[in-house]
């Protein structure tokens, strides 16, 4: 089976009951000794629960470690004058040593638009401005001349995969716009499937793959994850319960298994 298996770095929870801010430096390296493929960091200005910083929590894992994929699961790019966000990213891949991945969405709506408020972006508007960031965020980030803004960074780096998280019509095409992927939450493998295909057929040639984000393990993992990699699926991250070594300990009895 190659099914990548990753996990969620202790810095945030859907439930504003129980935050979890563990050590990023112990469970990154956690993560990478006992064999798990990549560590994630969730995004936003102001969620539910209390929540760090995505780049800084990054950052942090990749200078803790050498093998382990780092990763935006996933980067609000409409919070942030795109530039900047490409700035992030492209110094964060040359300091992680070519290791970010780059997850892309446009936020989940159970926060609220109270940090897009603060950050003086209109929540409605959210979707185009994330269109027209994806638009020249690969320029941006390799230290070309990104036309729409008329600026070259440097120094570039080399564009991390990027994949695109949503399950509306207008993520598909975005998805199949900009991104190497595409990511869900929880959807079975049959979602996955007739999801991928729809994608697909938008994509001019491009052949995208899932990205599914706490999917649906219960009785039979194993046999799951083969559904899951046989409708698509590259990588699956699974969801924290609160308890981040139990959790990575699990994640690698399944990656084993």
């Amino acid at each position: 089976m190659t099914v990548e298996i990753g996990v969620i770095l202790p810095t945030s929870t859907p439930d504003p009951a129980r935050p979890i801010l563990g050590d990023v430096r112990a469970s990154a390296r956690y993560a990478e000794e006992i064999g798990l493929d990549s560590v994630w960091s969730t995004d936003h200005l102001i969620a539910s629960a209390p929540m760090l910083d995505s780049t800084v929590v990054l950052a942090t894992a990749a200078a803790v470690t050498e093998r382990i994929t780092v990763g935006y699961n996933v980067m609000l790019l409409a919070l942030r004058p795109v530039a900047w966000a490409a700035k992030q990213i492209s110094s964060l891949q040359l300091v992680s040593n070519n290791r970010l991945v780059l997850g892309i969405g446009t936020g989940n709506p159970a926060h609220g638009d109270t940090g897009w408020r603060a950050a003086g972006v209109d929540y409605t508007n959210r979707g185009r401005l994330t269109d027209e960031a994806l638009a020249v965020l690969p320029d941006l980030i390799a230290g070309k001349t990104a036309t729409a803004e008329n600026i070259a960074l440097s120094p570039g780096a080399q564009v991390p995969p990027i994949f695109v998280a949503g399950s509306g019509t207008r993520a598909f095409r975005r998805a199949a716009a900009y991104a190497d992927g595409w990511a869900t939450i929880a959807s079975s493998p049959a979602e996955v499937r007739t999801s991928l295909e729809r994608i697909n057929e938008l994509a001019n040639g491009k052949q995208l793959r899932a990205t599914v984000i706490a999917p649906q393990l219960d009785g039979d993992p194993r046999g799951q994850l083969a559904a899951y990699e046989a409708a698509g699926t590259e990588r699956v991250i699974l969801p924290p319960t609160g308890d981040w070594k139990r959790d990575y300990e699990e994640a690698a009895k399944l990656r084993l298994s």
